[in-house]
């Protein structure tokens, strides 16, 4: 029997406010089996020495996009299901490197579904890499933000996205993604900013459709992710029981305090606003995204701080895919930059990631808890940027990373 033992400076464990001390986790057969100031050491147990180091769950990215490329979105939705399959998987292990041992796809732009047959994989251990939940494809409207006809010719009729329009069509292709293996159904009830011929501050289900897709999704033990911009469109999202609001651009006070009362989480993607105004300032964001985000830009800052302010459920996501997936790690620190505390930032991507995904032994570290462990030199409490030089990985008790391995983020 494999056992090592993880001799930690200081841990976090995944659901408090402040560092443990020293502390020592015995791990066997993936998961935690004891945790204490001391532990059993089997024979032939290997000791793992991060007394210099903070310890950590693993973190979780509840918003990622492995088969998409926004820098050249339109060519690369034509690529092969296979080709997708296999870039996400080379993404997904580049990400395990800064210590993300979950992650969340939500949404390809294929006919097929190459992330599902990607979870699959890795859950077979078929190939390495973090453990996938998915969201088969984007589930849109016409000419709403799933919708990528509007980058093709009028001619061209291309099945790379999940469109749908009235209630019967709705049910069946809800239907259809967990007929092929969806975890959960993703929606868009606003536009988007990347996305050509739609606009963030506009709905874009009536209210019968939204609650149709809800419905047929709780029907069959789905929950339902909803890509939102409008305060209306949050508040309609609210309304028909989306478990998790994705990047909700311009949620206003009303819409925030909606979700903390249904208890619907909120993944806010804030690392994306600093990319997109990056590329703003160096006139190098896409053009159908520039009078959009020129005009909302600042009200999505708005909306950030407002929850911020609040109590509501705050997960971590980052819409890696649509950016580098080297700078999603830095979505700790534009969480903090927002308002969020640091250790409110660190449990929005561990224990309340875990809550919201219902995997009830990932995120803590705790006796039968899965053995997903992050360490990284310095205290993130005091300095949230500690999160980014995370240096060694263990992903269901195997040692992905050491300290000495690879580079940092830039």
């Amino acid at each position: 029997m494999d056992a090592t033992v993880l001799v930690c400076g200081a841990v976090f464990d995944g659901s408090s406010s402040e560092l443990g001390g020293r502390t020592e986790l015995l791990v066997r057969d993936g998961r935690i089996a004891e945790m204490g100031s001391s532990v059993t050491r089997p024979e032939g147990a290997e000791l793992i020495d991060l007394s210099e180091r903070t310890v950590s769950p693993g973190f979780i990215d509840t918003h990622v996009h492995l088969t998409m490329d926004a820098s050249h979105l339109a060519r690369q939705t034509l690529g092969s299901s296979a080709t997708k399959a296999l870039t996400g998987l080379g993404l997904a292990r580049e990400y395990l490197d800064y210590g993300f041992t979950t992650l969340r796809d939500l949404g390809s732009m294929d006919p097929d579904f190459p992330t599902v047959d990607l979870r699959d994989a890795l859950a077979a251990g078929v190939v390495d890499g973090p453990r996938l939940v998915v969201a088969g494809h984007v589930i849109s409207s016409t000419a709403g933000h799933g919708d990528l006809s509007g980058f093709y010719a009028s001619r061209w009729d291309l099945p790379v996205s999940a469109v749908a329009d009235g209630v019967a069509q709705i049910r069946r292709v809800v239907r259809r993604e967990h007929a092929h293996g969806s975890d959960w159904i993703k929606t868009a009830n606003a536009g988007g900013y990347f996305s050509a011929g739609d606009d963030p501050a506009r709905v874009t289900w009536f209210d019968d459709e939204m609650e149709a897709l809800c419905a047929t999704a709780h029907q069959l033990g789905l929950p339902v992710a909803v890509h939102t911009g409008a305060a209306d469109a949050c508040k309609q999202a609210v309304r028909c029981g989306a478990r998790s609001l994705e990047h909700a651009y311009l949620i206003d006070e009303e819409g925030v305090d909606a979700a903390t009362r249904a208890g619907a989480y909120l993944v806010p993607t804030m690392q994306m606003t600093q990319e997109d105004l990056a590329q703003l300032r160096a006139g190098t964001l896409p053009e159908q995204a520039v009078w959009k985000f020129r005009r909302d830009h600042q009200q999505i800052l708005d909306s950030q701080r407002i929850m911020a302010a609040s109590d509501v459920k705050v997960a971590f996501g980052t819409d890696c895919g649509m950016f580098a997936f080297s700078h999603g790690i830095l979505e700790f620190q534009a969480m903090v930059a927002a308002g969020l505390s640091p250790a409110r930032a660190l449990r929005a991507a561990t224990s309340v990631a875990a809550e919201m995904l219902a995997i009830d032994d990932i995120g803590v570290l705790r006796p039968g808890a899965r053995a997903d462990i992050v360490a990284m030199p310095g205290n993130p409490l005091d300095d949230i940027a500690a999160t980014a030089r995370v240096d060694f990985v263990m992903h269901s008790g195997t040692v992905h990373r050491r300290p000495g391995d690879g580079t940092q983020p830039a």
